[in-house]
């Protein structure tokens, strides 16, 4: 018997499904059944249903929690959870499950030496705050279930907290303090602090769960506090019936936007908010769900936000108070790691998301300060690039780049003064062309359609496209298709791009994002897609059950125009 300690109380038992490596809920789990669809996970094609989990934590996607409740409501997901390190967007989904749907599991957190012993047993029992090892079920020992002592809440409430929890404020904004200060005791902080704007990445429909939590809080009389913001939904709200998808689907999903449009937010519908006119300054304080976007808050503008997954974005939206904690802390924004990044002779654009995925998968839940990039002087879209690939493999908020982002001159000096920089970790350019393989799932050389825009485009990006499809002809079988904000698109309009490249056969696609995107936007027939994210190849096989070539975005438009792509190692990988 282990006692770790208690995420959420509870009894349950199981076969135990064990892994060194987190794992996404959003992308990598078929929501219907339980099954791992990550084709890059350890467990890729194991059934975690009924099991006891065992990762170190969550990685990903925001929408883990969201895919999770998704998953409880299915009957299909874990029997309990297992982690080594700090974990809050699945502890959410099951603190969502527990107060909104009576529907709950337990989780723990071990020591990582406990954790690892783990891998030698075959079946657990959790019961309370113990943990039951055994090699065979019957070896179980059958036990009461451990009644839940509540001890008292450590975060200290000011008077407004304490109105919003006794109900003062609505019966809302009372429940969302109340899971609240749960996640604030599990991050260890001491009080709230106020935050000045949202934006929420529930608005996604994981299924029917995803609109029954937004149609409770709605009969509750929520609304946002703070001025809110909305991340990609999964389907373009205006144009969804004439793009052919089904009422099932597209109702629905777009029922959820005007919910929480209704419940105070603005109609944003982006994965890219720091490319709207409400993005934050240097040290605001903000919530903000949505990995990617989390990333470049907090490393490339500086801003203050944790990697808040969804459903707690929405009730922090609307209480206006946050955990003080993690990334919102001069403490929890120190790096953990130094990366070196070795030598590279005149990479190409590919290098940032293949960087970020690398390092992503290497750093985990650590803090990276990253060395040996100064020279390379990456603008705003590689940056994008980057935050994007880092936060779909890693589980942290945020990095520094020597050079580069705001804070990593601080950044520096603490790893001087911590010996971090004698312990960095290298990169080299075998190991990014191992990433770059990676992300190359595709074996036939016909491209069947060309996917852009995740995270959505930016008007730059745009322009640049339109450049590079000048005097070309698109293939007419190929589909080429852009995924961005309305107002990039306004922007972009007025800029005379969007007329060049719709005449060229660019489809621009508003409101939703490529992680949503299935048939029939891409085509029933296709087998191979290409992309220049190193996010959405990553996802995609998974997603839409395509093989996926990854490269520039000037190979992207030739894709196009000849409907096929031979993968060959980039020039500046090669030896």
């Amino acid at each position: 018997m282990i006692e770790g300690s208690v995420l959420v109380h509870g009894t349950a038992s199981g076969p135990i499904v064990f892994s060194n490596t987190g794992l996404s809920f959003w992308g990598g789990i078929e929501l219907t059944t339980g099954d791992v669809i990550d084709q890059h996970h350890p467990l890729y094609g194991i059934n975690i249903s009924g099991a006891v989990l065992a990762i170190p934590n969550g990685r990903g996607s925001c929408s883990g929690s969201g895919a999770l409740l998704e998953l409880i409501l299915n009957d299909c997901a874990p029997a309990a959870f297992i982690f080594s390190e700090a974990e809050d967007i699945l502890t959410l989904g099951v603190l969502v499950a527990e107060a909104m749907f009576q529907r709950s599991l337990p989780i723990l957190r071990l020591s990582r030496s406990e954790f690892a012993d783990l891998n030698k047993s075959s079946t657990a029992m959790i019961n309370g705050k113990q943990l039951f090892l055994a090699k065979d079920k019957n070896d179980l020992p059958e036990m009461a279930p451990q009644p839940n002592t509540l001890v008292p809440s450590k975060v200290a409430l000011d008077s407004h907290d304490k109105e919003i929890l006794t109900g003062k404020h609505g019966i809302a904004a009372s429940m969302a303090m109340e899971i609240l200060i749960k996640i604030a005791e599990i991050q260890g902080a001491n009080s709230l602090l106020d935050v000045t704007q949202a934006h929420i990445d529930a608005c996604i429909y994981h299924g029917p769960s995803s609109l029954s939590f937004a149609k409770e809080l709605q009969k509750c009389g929520a609304r946002f506090n703070i001025p809110t913001t909305l991340n990609a939904i999964s389907v373009d709200q205006r144009n969804w019936r004439h793009q052919g998808i089904k009422d099932a689907i597209g109702q629905p999903a777009s029922d959820l936007g005007s919910i929480y449009m209704e419940m105070g937010a603005q109609l944003s519908y982006t994965c890219a908010p720091y490319l709207l006119d409400t993005a934050p300054s240097f040290g605001e304080q903000i919530v903000w769900a949505e990995s990617n976007a989390v990333m470049f808050a907090n490393s490339v503008i500086g801003a203050r936000t944790q990697k808040y997954p969804d459903f707690l974005d929405v009730f922090i939206a609307l209480t206006g108070r946050a955990p003080a904690s993690g990334s919102h802390l001069d403490a929890g924004r120190n790096p953990t790691v130094c990366i070196q990044i070795e030598t590279l002779e005149k990479p190409d654009e590919t290098l940032w998301p293949l960087l970020g995925y690398y390092i992503g998968l290497h750093a985990g839940n650590d803090i990276p300060v990253i060395t040996g990039l100064k020279d390379k002087k990456p603008n705003t879209d590689d940056l994008k690039a980057f935050s994007a690939a880092f936060a779909t493999t890693g589980s942290s908020s945020m990095f520094h780049m020597a050079g580069i982002t705001p804070e990593a001159k601080g950044a520096m000096q603490y790893c001087e003064q911590n010996g971090l920089l004698d312990n960095a970790l290298f990169v080299t350019k075998a190991d990014l062309l191992t990433a770059f393989h990676e992300l190359n799932s595709a074996v036939s050389p016909v491209v069947d359609a060309v996917c852009l825009g995740n995270p959505h485009f930016s008007a730059s990006e745009c322009r640049k496209l339109a450049t590079l499809c000048e005097g070309n002809t698109k293939h007419p079988d190929v589909k080429i298709m852009v995924t961005l904000s309305r107002a990039v698109y306004a922007k972009a309009k007025a800029q005379g791009c969007t007329d060049r490249l719709e005449k060229f056969g660019v489809e621009f696609i508003t409101d939703t994002c490529w992680c949503m995107i299935t048939d029939p936007l891409i085509p029933p027939n296709a087998n191979t897609l290409m992309t220049n994210s190193g996010k959405y190849a990553h996802y995609g096989p998974a997603l839409v059950k395509c093989g996926i070539h990854f490269g520039t975005l000037a190979e992207c438009v030739n894709a196009a125009c000849f409907g096929t792509h031979q993968v060959g190692v980039p020039q500046w990988l090669q030896d």
